[in-house]
C-alpha cells in the first residue's frame, strides 16, 4: 500500500514546491529562484528540494513551463471554445487582458524574455520555444480569420501577430507603472483601431 501511494505523494510535494516557486519567480523572476530559499519557504530541506529538481536550472525551467500552461489553460482553452475567426481572436486578446489584470505584479513569461534574451543555454532556449509557440498559436488564429473573410485577403499574418503582441506588451508595462485601468482603456482603444485596420 505504501508503494503505491508513494508516487501520488511525491508528485504532490513536486506540484507543491512548483506553486511556491512559480509565486516567488512571479515577484523576483527566474533568477531570484533560489534552492535554498525555496526550502525555507515550503519548510523543506535543500535536499529534499533537490530531490525532486536536480538543479536550479532543472528548477527554473520547471517554473517555466508552469508558467506556459497556466497561461495556455487561463487564455488560450477557453478562447478556442468561440467561434472561430475574429471572434476567436478577440476572445484571446480579451482572456490575454484578464491575465495581465492577474500578474500586475508580474509575469514569469515576460520577465524571462529579459532575463534570458542575451544569453546562451537551455533556459534562452526554452524561452525562444515557448514565446515562439505562442506566436504560432496566434498566427494561426489570424489565419482562420482571413480564411472566413473576417480580415482582408491582403493580411500580413506575421505582422498582425507582432502588433497584437506589441500592445499586449504595452499594457503589461504601463499596467506596472500606471495602474490597470487606466493602461486597459488606451490598449482596448488602440486593439478596436488595429482591428478596424485589417478588417474587410
Amino acid at each position: 500500500m505504501t508503494i503505491a501511494t508513494h508516487p501520488g505523494k511525491r508528485a504532490a510535494t513536486r506540484d507543491t514546491i512548483l506553486d511556491h516557486a512559480y509565486a516567488l519567480a512571479c515577484n523576483g523572476g527566474l533568477e531570484g529562484l533560489s534552492i535554498g530559499g525555496l526550502a525555507v519557504d515550503v519548510g523543506m530541506s535543500k535536499s529534499g528540494v533537490f530531490a525532486h529538481f536536480g538543479s536550479r536550472e532543472d528548477l527554473q525551467l520547471a517554473v517555466l513551463d508552469t508558467g506556459r500552461q497556466r497561461f495556455v489553460t487561463r487564455v488560450l482553452l477557453p478562447a478556442l471554445q468561440q467561434p472561430r475567426g475574429l471572434p476567436r481572436l478577440r476572445a484571446i486578446v480579451a482572456n490575454w487582458f484578464e491575465w495581465g489584470r492577474e500578474h500586475q505584479s508580474g509575469c514569469v513569461l515576460l520577465s524571462a524574455v529579459s532575463e534570458y534574451d542575451g544569453r546562451d543555454g537551455a533556459l534562452h532556449d526554452g524561452v525562444v520555444r515557448q514565446q515562439a509557440g505562442w506566436r504560432d498559436e496566434l498566427q494561426k488564429a489570424i489565419a482562420q480569420a482571413v480564411e472566413l473573410g473576417h480580415l482582408r485577403s491582403d493580411t500580413d499574418v506575421a505582422q498582425l501577430a507582432f502588433e497584437i503582441y506589441a500592445l499586449m506588451l504595452g499594457l503589461h508595462h504601463d499596467a506596472g507603472l500606471f495602474g490597470f485601468d487606466e493602461a486597459g482603456c488606451l490598449t482596448r482603444a488602440a486593439f478596436e483601431r488595429l482591428w478596424r485596420s485589417w478588417q474587410t
